[in-house]
């Protein structure tokens, strides 16, 4: 598609104009030169082109507009999503709910109520959504959860869901997928109330009206009453590889389809793994050192648009990238990463080589070389 490029460019031009100074302009770059970085995890004492100290005050104190960079990138991201028209039936926009932790040790005092333990990890955790349309994979939304007696983390995915644009509801037909964390009546119901499609990961001993457990159901597609649904569900299961063991794990839909179709569609939630390992591991946001929430807040976004832009146009084929929905290991993100940084931010890319170079010359002159740049013209 060769409109992936300028889509790219256009969107990261447009955050660039968003910096209210050079020295903000500059900082941006060097924060999205370190996510794209393939040699290095995403840290801001890896930068080889800004201190440390001059990215945590870009983080954490500088008073650039970060809801304006959150609405100029939906902007381009929907844009490009109404474009997608394949011929034949109405497309399917697939809103995948999911919650990842961010695990932390030690304190943080600037924002300890957001750092809790849940399912025995301590850290902050975060309810997403993200969008599949067609080939685009998008981190769109996402919210703490705050912890217990405060709202579930199914209450928050319905929140998020109801932020959807309507324009994306007007073009496609929404189809929520989630894992067993939302198979509560309340996320269930409150997905048919906004009158979406939900298929949801269930667990097994989760009991039906007859008083039978959900594992003894026999047959792919079966209509089962959920105990506590407002109607009948299709159910189907699929299995995953777990610690070198094939687990059965169930699915419902919430619309009568054929059970292959539901297991098909039930695989589909997956697709948001791709991005939690490479916001978690290649982003940094495993091990991320901010001790503003302001600072969190502005980590996040920016790795979530780094993730965008990656996708734009190195995304197509996605088959090329961490963005998969093979069920075989993952293609590789540092090639992704490292055409993006080279593709959008050249000039970037060749400081950071010609740092490189300058820290080997010492030992280039201590084999007998020397090593010259000359300007060419093209």
């Amino acid at each position: 598609m060769n409109t992936i490029l300028p889509c790219a460019q256009a969107l990261l031009y447009t955050l660039i104009g968003l910096m209210p100074s050079p020295y903000q302009n500059e900082s941006l770059k060097a924060v999205l030169a370190i996510f794209w970085e393939p040699q290095r995890i995403a840290l801001p004492e890896h930068c080889v082109m800004k201190s440390a100290a001059a990215l945590s005050r870009f983080m954490n104190e500088y008073g650039w507009p970060t809801r304006a960079v959150i609405r100029a990138t939906r902007k381009h991201v929907l844009k490009e999503l109404l474009k997608y028209a394949p011929s034949g039936k109405r497309p399917h926009l697939q809103v995948i709910i999911d919650l990842t932790t961010l695990e932390k040790r030690g304190k943080f005092k600037a924002f300890a109520k957001l750092i809790h333990i849940l399912h025995g990890k301590r850290g902050l955790h975060l309810v997403v959504m993200y969008l599949v349309v067609g080939t685009w994979r998008v981190p769109w939304a996402f919210r703490p959860w705050r912890g217990k007696d405060t709202v579930t983390p199914a209450q928050l995915g319905l929140k998020l869901l109801r932020t959807l644009p309507k324009k994306l509801i007007n073009r496609f037909r929404v189809l929520v997928l989630a894992d067993t964390g939302f198979s509560s009546v309340e996320f269930v119901n409150g997905v048919e109330k906004l009158r979406h499609q939900a298929i949801v990961g269930i667990p097994k001993n989760r009991l039906m009206a007859n008083g039978r457990a959900v594992k003894t159901i026999t047959k792919k597609g079966q209509q089962v009453q959920i105990t506590g649904f407002e109607r009948m569900v299709n159910a189907s299961w699929f299995y995953l590889e777990r610690n070198g063991k094939l687990v059965k794990r169930f699915v419902i839909s919430t619309r009568v389809l054929k059970g292959s179709t539901i297991t098909w569609w039930g695989w589909r939630r997956w697709a948001i793994e791709g991005f939690f390992k490479t916001v978690k591991y290649q982003f940094g946001l495993a091990s991320f050192g901010q001790q503003k929430l302001l600072g969190v807040y502005r980590w996040l976004i920016l790795s979530f648009i780094s993730f965008v832009l990656t996708h734009c146009w190195a995304g197509n084929p996605p088959s090329r990238v961490y963005l998969s929905l093979q069920r075989i290991a993952l293609p590789d993100w540092k090639e992704a990463a490292l055409l993006t940084l080279q593709q959008l931010l050249p000039k970037t890319a060749v400081n950071l080589l010609l740092i490189e170079i300058e820290s080997k010359r010492e030992l280039l002159a201590s084999q007998g070389l020397a090593l010259e740049l000359v300007s060419i013209q093209i």
